[in-house]
């Protein structure tokens, strides 16, 4: 089966995923793991901590943050945090999660594309992962975005789902999808579905997603002015970053049943000239 993206205007689909996020926030305190976090167990995946290095002393922005738990492990890391999320229970959330693991962080509400409307300053670091990058439907302005915020000689560092791994349908027979190239409308998703981090959730708000290539991604960046250093492809991980992750014989995590190995994330750092 196929699906096909549906114009509308961006007003339409911006709100809808925000009530989608302030109604799975609650979900997500309870499935992501945040007891384990609070009693010090690492969160940040091997690859990341070594690929983006030490943040201790540096200023860190992190780009939809959600409830910030990833923000708090970059604190935990001594990086000096503010996190961005357009949710306000997300937020809420994250402010009062800051508190109980007496870690400091900044946390703003703001739509990304508003952002130099509602956050001052520039960072050593801007930061996002793991499931991003479909919720935004500009990723040139969110180039923009990034290299505003960075300071000259700071670095831009991202690690998400492949843009290939998208194409493929949700239950785990491996066949295409959507379109592996980007649409200016976005996929809707109905309401209904199983949460993604909760399968026994059924969620009550339709998401809207916009699907980018791997060309996007990097011209998005290099057209913003930053200069690329890396991009990896990882086919698995030492961490199960996707619920549906299972652990092979040599110890790594990847999705089950692939007919081949397929590159199921990527990272990219780039760097803003001094």
């Amino acid at each position: 089966m196929t699906i096909t993206p549906k114009k509308m205007p961006y007003q339409q689909a911006r709100d809808g995923n925000r009530a989608f996020w302030d109604e799975v926030t609650p979900v997500h305190l309870r499935s992501y793991g945040v007891e384990r976090f609070l009693s010090g167990e690492r969160w940040l995946p091997p690859e990341i901590l070594r690929e983006v290095g030490d943040v201790k002393g540096l200023s860190l922005l992190h780009l939809q943050c959600h409830f910030g738990l990833d923000s708090l492990a970059w604190a935990r890391e001594g990086a000096e945090v503010s996190g961005v999320d357009f949710s306000p229970a997300a937020i809420e959330a994250a402010q009062a999660l800051s508190q109980r693991a007496k870690l400091p962080a900044h946390f703003v509400c703001s739509d990304i594309y508003d952002l130099p409307n509602n956050l001052q300053g520039t960072y050593d670091v801007v930061f996002t992962s793991i499931g991003v990058l479909c919720w935004l439907k500009d990723l040139a302005g969110w180039g923009h975005i990034i290299a505003r915020f960075l300071k000259p000689g700071g670095f831009f560092y991202i690690m998400d789902g492949h843009p290939l791994l998208y194409t493929f349908d949700d239950e785990g027979e491996w066949r295409f999808m959507v379109s592996y190239f980007h649409e200016p409308a976005p996929y809707v998703w109905d309401d209904e579905n199983a949460d993604y981090m909760d399968p026994s959730y059924k969620t009550n708000t339709a998401t809207y997603e916009w699907q980018w290539a791997v060309s996007d991604i990097i011209n998005a960046v290099v057209g913003a002015g930053l200069s690329l250093e890396f991009f990896n492809e990882y086919e698995a991980l030492e961490d199960p970053v996707y619920p549906e992750m299972q652990q092979r014989e040599d110890g790594l995590y990847t999705f089950p049943g692939m007919p081949v190995p397929l590159p199921i994330v990527f990272s990219l750092k780039a760097r803003k000239g001094a």
